[in-house]
Order: C-alpha cells, then structure tokens, then sequence
C-alpha cells in the first residue's frame, strides 16, 4: 500500500543575511500533508508563509531541516535534481501565476508535461476542460480575464499530475464567485487523491480546509481563533 503521507517537512529554518542583520524567517516549521487532505497555511503579511511554500517546492532551500515529497528527499539537492523532483511530484500555483505570456495556454500546459517527461498524464485539453476553459486553449494570457487567468494557472500547476499542489494565495484577487470555482477545484483534486497545501488570507479558502496552520514570525501557533469553517462546497456534480 502506498505511503498516505504526500509531503513532509522537519524543523525547517530559514535565515537571511544582509550585511550584518539577519534575519530569521523560518524557525523550526514541521508540517505533514496527508494525500487527499487540503490544508490552510494563514497568518499575517511577513510571518513566513510564503517563504515556507518557496521551501517545500524545492524553489528555495531550507537553512536547516529538510522536505521530503512522496517520501523522496527533495531539499539539500542541486537545483538541477529539485527541479527534476518538482516536475515529477509537485504543482506550484503562485501569486504571480505560473505562464509564459507569449505561448498559448494550452502551450503552457504542454511545457509544463514536458518537464515531467515519462509521467502519465492528461492531455492539455482534457486539462482545460476541467477548469471550464476548454474554448480558451488557444488563448495568450494577456487574452484572459482574471477569472480565466486563475484557472488557467491551476491547469498549468496540475498539467504534470502531481502528488502534491502548493497554491500560493490562489484566490486573493478573485472575486467571491470565481473564488468558490477555484476552491473547488482544489477541493475536487484532493478528492481525487491529490494533497493541497494552500497559503492563503482568505476566510472561504480557510472554510474548505481539512486542518489550518498558523504561522507568525515564522513559527507554527495555534489557529485555533480563526473563523470557524463550514461544510466544503459539493465536488461531486
């Protein structure tokens, strides 16, 4: 039977230096995502959220503790490997999306398969319909409403089937329609057997999560006091 748990990290600290400062922006962080569990990562601007999603992608490396995907070590590896790993294992959905605005979106999701070379995966249309955007393949970014841009990132971090998504704040600009359609989304990969880690603000993103973690000055606290969640929204339509 297959390892349930998808990602792993232990006591993950990151330091930064400039000159003589330094600064500490992970202290300590252990986080566990089991496959088909969506977990909220939350807590205020600066506390090391997003340093910790750079972290478990294999985009940064940790200064001490490690990360380890689908079982296998991806942090304290050369780029080159960690990239390797990401593209086999790992969807990353940033802030700043994840497309190269001069190719069409269904190009996008095709380079993105190309990085997982020998992965099973589905095909880019296939993608697009999933994510109501199966007129748009042809469509540059810049083409694209805000709506259709989120949508289209997340084809884009689903397109190597991976075992783990990481989204970066997926709906913080979203309006509270298209919001519910992402988390849906999300949550329909995770019923799929996908894990989701989300970082996020959002009260509804926190709703639809399985477990909430907080972070303030990069350690893990007590999220207890946030808004209670609700039932998550029906994936099975």
């Amino acid at each position: 039977m297959a390892d349930e748990t998808a990602l792993t990290a232990r006591e993950l600290y990151r330091f930064y230096r400039a000159g003589e400062e330094e600064t500490l922006a992970l202290r300590g962080v252990s986080v566990r995502v089991e496959r088909g569990e969506t977990l909220a990562v939350i807590g205020p601007s600066g506390s090391g959220k997003s340093t910790l999603l750079a972290c478990l992608a294999g985009l940064d490396e940790p200064s001490g503790g490690e990360v380890r995907v689908s079982g296998v070590r991806i942090s304290h590896r050369p780029e080159t490997e960690r990239a390797r790993l990401r593209a086999r294992h790992i969807g990353v959905l940033l802030q700043t999306r994840n497309l190269v605005h001069h190719l069409t979106i269904r190009d996008n999701i095709r380079l993105a398969q190309q990085a997982a070379a020998g992965k099973p995966v589905v095909s880019a249309q296939e993608l697009l319909g999933q994510v109501d955007l199966a007129g748009r393949g042809h469509a540059l970014p810049r083409q694209l409403s805000g709506g259709e841009l989120a949508r289209a990132g997340l084809a884009i971090a689903l397109a190597n089937s991976p075992d783990i998504l990481l989204a970066d704040e997926p709906t913080g600009e979203l309006d509270g329609g298209t919001e519910q359609t992402i988390l849906t989304l999300l949550r329909d990969r995770a019923a799929q057997g996908c894990a989701v880690l989300i970082v996020t603000h959002s009260a509804a993103a926190v709703r639809v999560a399985d477990r909430v973690i907080g972070l303030a000055d990069g350690r893990t606290v007590d999220a207890s006091a946030e808004p209670e969640r609700q039932e998550a929204p029906d994936v099975t339509g």
